[in-house]
């Protein structure tokens, strides 16, 4: 879908550096070239070289009338999705990704139509018809290649069944219903914490958190401004990587430079973290974020050995006197791979149960609500096995005695950085009295505790 309009516009915020979209198929060509889906085993200097390796969905794409940028583009299932976002200003020099609008917009974009398209990926007639439809949905929620609502799914795949747009001139499109009651803002923090932990000296673990700020506002009028706060507690690590919904007004740029790739110094940025917004009339993420925290919250260690004929395994976690001892749940799985079904099971826990699965290839030691008063509790046992069949769990990385536990659990009520929203920092330009509902939770995602005494797989921290 091409938009003359904006390829007009580019023209003249580029200027001399403007690059010109070619034809679709010389389009298509460059795009999988660069994307290494066509000559992929032969190597390109412009395309393979070290300086252009990509971490990254934003291309470079070569064209006869030259590097044509930024081109997002990401392969997912089969199907290639990508568009070319509008730069409101010179190519020369490139200016940083963040301060590049359109690739935040351009990204939500694609998602939303990933997310229309991506559940009929393996049916090829329900694929067929729903890109067949893509056309009539862009019109809708891109008109003049502005978008206007990245849910693709939500639209009406006819022409007639367009909606009006909102009379009130001043209600943006992406508020596309007016409330009418008491004003109410509902706001989750939601933080996940991923870590890996190996219990040696030679190896780092890692561990890394991520939050997202939700937020679902229920305000009269049809473009209701909101402004909310984050707060740290004193000499809390700062909040990092930040990334804001559209919707958000204006920012601080100090705040969105911030980034975990650089050592935490006194001149990081560390508030406030103040968001003005004019909130969609549904459920949305505000922010997202990342903060270097300085330990994770629980602290393992694994020991699988084999003497003779069994395996011997030792299981000690401990959780850290800051973390608030009060889960919703909290379990460690420990799963055997390449072998056939436990014939046999021999074992002594300090706390909770050690339940066995259905299919005899996964411990599951459910610790509950809880951790005992030392905060500390420990697993041991030996583990003997039957003969292997097909229908038992394979693994290429978990051979020998690769082995890792992994800890699923979530803590209502709290998050790993402190961060929280204080209801009185929530001003709503409204009349009457909003009622403010703020809650917090931290979720494990992907928390290995891998067996020190043999390999295990290595992560660093990303550049």
């Amino acid at each position: 879908r091409r938009f003359p309009t904006v390829e007009l516009r580019a023209e003249t915020f580029n200027g001399s550096t403007h690059v010109p979209v070619p034809s679709d198929s010389a389009f298509l060509r460059a795009l999988l070239f660069q994307l290494r889906l066509v000559d992929e085993h032969v190597f390109v200097e412009q395309r393979d070289t070290c300086t252009r390796i990509s971490h990254s969905c934003v291309h470079s794409v070569a064209t006869a009338a030259g590097e044509l940028w930024p081109v997002l583009a990401f392969h997912k299932s089969g199907l290639v999705y990508a568009c070319v976002p509008l730069v409101e200003g010179s190519l020369e020099p490139r200016p940083a990704l963040l301060t590049v609008s359109g690739l935040s917009q351009g990204l939500a974009l694609l998602l939303g139509i990933m997310d229309y398209i991506s559940p009929s990926h393996k049916n090829e007639a329900e694929l067929s018809a729903k890109v067949g439809q893509l056309r009539n949905l862009l019109i809708q929620a891109c008109p003049l290649g502005t978008p206007l609502t990245t849910d693709i799914r939500s639209l009406n795949g006819s022409f007639e069944d367009i909606q009006e747009m909102p009379a009130d001139r001043e209600q943006p499109a992406r508020r596309s219903s007016t409330y009418k009651g008491k004003p109410q803002v509902h706001v989750c923090i939601a933080e996940k914490v991923k870590c890996m932990q190996y219990d040696r000296r030679d190896v780092v673990d890692t561990w890394q958190v991520y939050g997202a700020v939700n937020c679902k506002c229920d305000i009269e009028g049809s473009a209701p401004n909101v402004t909310l706060s984050l707060s740290l507690p004193t000499n809390a690590p700062p909040l990092q990587d930040i990334v804001v919904h559209r919707c958000v007004t204006s920012v601080d740029p100090a705040m969105l430079l911030s980034t975990s790739a650089e050592p935490l110094h006194d001149s990081v940025y560390n508030g406030p973290y103040k968001f003005p917004f004019i909130p969609p009339a549904d459920s949305f993420n505000l922010c997202y974020y990342t903060s270097q925290v300085p330990v994770p919250p629980i602290l393992g260690c694994y020991q699988l050995v084999e003497e003779g004929s069994q395996i011997k395994i030792t299981v000690n976690l401990k959780l850290h006197e800051s973390i608030k001892n009060s889960f919703e749940y909290c379990e460690a799985r420990i799963p055997f791979f390449n072998r056939g079904p436990i014939a046999q099971l021999e074992y002594k826990v300090s706390y909770g149960q050690l339940d066995l699965s259905r299919e005899k290839s996964l411990l599951v030691w459910v610790i509950g609500q809880k951790f005992p008063k030392s905060l500390e509790v420990s697993l041991t046992g030996t583990v003997s096995f039957g003969t292997a069949g097909k229908e038992h769990p394979t693994d290429y990385v978990c051979t020998g005695n690769t082995a890792y536990v992994k800890l699923y659990f979530r803590i209502p009520d709290f998050t790993l950085t402190g961060c929280y929203v204080d209801q009185h920092s929530v001003q709503i330009f409204v009349p009457g009295k909003p009622k403010i509902t703020a809650s917090r939770e931290l979720i494990s995602s992907d928390y290995y505790i891998w067996n020190s005494k043999a390999p295990a797989p290595m992560v660093f921290k990303p550049l």
